[in-house]
This record gives C-alpha cells, sequence and structure tokens, in this order.
C-alpha cells in the first residue's frame, strides 16, 4: 500500500521538522507549503512547496487532491513584541491561512477527509492556580483573542465530510533549531536558570515525542475516533519555579538566583520579545486525552527533560 500524502502548511519550523521526520517513519509522506523556494523531497526530507499562505494563487492547491489529511501549522511566531503591527500580523497569518486553506479544500476533487488544526494553550489566559481543560472557558487579552478567531475560521469552514481536530498546544519541548527549550538549556548552562517573576505563574509542557504520538493518534482516528478540540500537554504542569529546579537539577547547576520581574522586562526589551511570555502562565491538563486511554509517554518533566538533554548533542555535564 501507498503511503499516505500528509499536508503540512507551515511545517518548515522547529514543530513541523520534528513532525515530518516522524511521519516519515510511519508510512506517511509529509508534504510541506512554506513562503520559501519550492523543493524536491530527498531519502531524508520531504517534498516543499511555496505558497504565500493567504491566497489560493499558484499551484499549492493542487497538493490537497488525494491527499490523507492536513495538519495546518500556520501562525507567526508570538516570540516578539506585541506591536500594533506585530499582533496584527500574528493574527493575519492565523487567519488568512486557514481561509486559503478551506478555499483550496472546496476547490479540489479529491479532497482530504481528515484536517488537524493547530491551536493554542494559550486561549485560556493567565488563569493563576486554576486547572483547565477542554471545558474551560476562554480567557480574555490579546493571546486568547488570537486563540479563539483562529479556531473560529477553522469552525466557519465549509467542509463536508471531514472530520475536523483542533489541538490546544502548550509549550512543546525538543532540542530542535529555535526550540525554546534550547535557549532555556543554555542560559541554565551559564547559571542564569532562576524562576521569573514570582515563579507561580504554571507552565504547560509537552515533550516533542508525544506531540508526535498525538498527531498520529488523531490521523488514525484513536479508539474513540479523535474529533472536536483537544487540550495537548502532558498531565502534570509545573510552577515556573518548579520547572526551573527540575531543569537546573538535570543539567548538574546549582540553585540560581531568581529574576525579578522589573529586569524580565528589561531582558524582554532588550531581546526584543514579550515578558508575558515569561511571566504569565497557565495550569493545562489533557482531560480528554486521558479519557480516553492516551499512555503519555514522558508524563512527568523529570524524565521528558533527562530524555531530551541526555539524548541530544547538549550534555548534562560539562
Amino acid at each position: 500500500m501507498p503511503a499516505k500524502k500528509i499536508i503540512l502548511p507551515g511545517g518548515s519550523g522547529f514543530l513541523g521538522h520534528a513532525l515530518s521526520s516522524f511521519l516519515l517513519t510511519h508510512d506517511y509522506t509529509p508534504i510541506i507549503l512554506t513562503r520559501g523556494p519550492s523543493q524536491p523531497a530527498t531519502p531524508t526530507s520531504p517534498q516543499q512547496i511555496h505558497w504565500d499562505a493567504t491566497t489560493t494563487s499558484g499551484d499549492w492547491p493542487d497538493s490537497l487532491n488525494n491527499a490523507h489529511a492536513v495538519i495546518n501549522l500556520v501562525g507567526r511566531t508570538v516570540n516578539c513584541r506585541k506591536t500594533p503591527a506585530n499582533k496584527k500580523e500574528i493574527l493575519d497569518s492565523r487567519i488568512l491561512s486557514t481561509r486559503a486553506l478551506a478555499e483550496a479544500w472546496q476547490r479540489a476533487t479529491n479532497p482530504p477527509k481528515i484536517w488537524l488544526q493547530t491551536s493554542t494553550a494559550h486561549i485560556y489566559g493567565d488563569t493563576h492556580d486554576e486547572i483547565l481543560d477542554e471545558s474551560s472557558p476562554t480567557g480574555t487579552g490579546f493571546a486568547p483573542e488570537v486563540g479563539t478567531a483562529w479556531e473560529k475560521s477553522f469552525t466557519d469552514a465549509d467542509l463536508q465530510d471531514t472530520r475536523r481536530v483542533i489541538l490546544r498546544v502548550s509549550f512543546v519541548m525538543g532540542i530542535g533549531d529555535n526550540s525554546a527549550l534550547r535557549t532555556l538549556s543554555r542560559i541554565t548552562r551559564l547559571f542564569l536558570g532562576g524562576h521569573t517573576g514570582s515563579g507561580r505563574q504554571w507552565m504547560s509542557w509537552l515533550h516533542i515525542a508525544d506531540y508526535c504520538q498525538i498527531i498520529l493518534r488523531a490521523l488514525r482516528g484513536g479508539d474513540p475516533t479523535m474529533q472536536g478540540i483537544y487540550v495537548v500537554t502532558a498531565p502534570n504542569p509545573l510552577t515556573n519555579k518548579e520547572f526551573m529546579k527540575q531543569l537546573r537539577h538535570t543539567l548538574h547547576r546549582p540553585w540560581s538566583p531568581p529574576i525579578p520581574k522589573p529586569l524580565v522586562h528589561i531582558g524582554a526589551l532588550l531581546m526584543r520579545t514579550d515578558p508575558e511570555l515569561a511571566l504569565f502562565g497557565r495550569r493545562c491538563v489533557p482531560r480528554r486525552l486521558l479519557n480516553e486511554g492516551y499512555n503519555f509517554q514522558f508524563p512527568t518533566l523529570p524524565e521528558a527533560l533527562h530524555d531530551l538533554l541526555r539524548a541530544q548533542s547538549i550534555p548534562a555535564r560539562d
């Protein structure tokens, strides 16, 4: 049986690279839709097709014909200053790409039967100690507004006979290029791995291996068949203070002084990023996945960090 074709819009980033490599080993043929130039497939990398992520112009809509599924990963990074221009680009990148995909889907003679739509756990906002799952209300502020509009553009699309899954993804941990864990590990190894602000903000995290396995389960249907909204995170979130403590322990680093909130704002300004990414948090649990019997490979942070930092090129000790 030939490998099933999977379309990965926005698949040229950290998550897309990890996911496409994983899918290649599970009898799927990933094809990446990218803003970069088109490139043919090689024995170690998938085919890449250029698109502008806003319209159906060009040849990319043809890729949807006879595909098994689409996994939409498109979204301008939120790791930036929230200027009006950046906020507009963050929102537009998600809404316009989803609409373009829906239009191409409707035109296809044999469109995919599955659409996995990335969303964000930030849709709940900054919620302190409240435990959040699929039944929790969405929050207020820019990030929840983006998440809500993103999901609405997907649910409003006219896609008959399509199984739809919305994945509210938390902080996915891996040691790929531009990954947040790589940055945190480097800082910690320089003895700067203290908690930020009060340290009481919750961090919902997920090992990249579990992320890929959950995607695979969604593609295959699962038991029961996955459909609707899922919180995609490990079952044991931690506070920022405990997360950084575990990271220091894994990297054999001693206690490090906390970074006060004013210094977080100054550092974010110098790094051209948003201090809320370090100071805000949410305590998410994957209620539906647990109820449906998904067994996490890495349910706790110590084992996840040990696996990632032992198996990758960053050693656990100097």
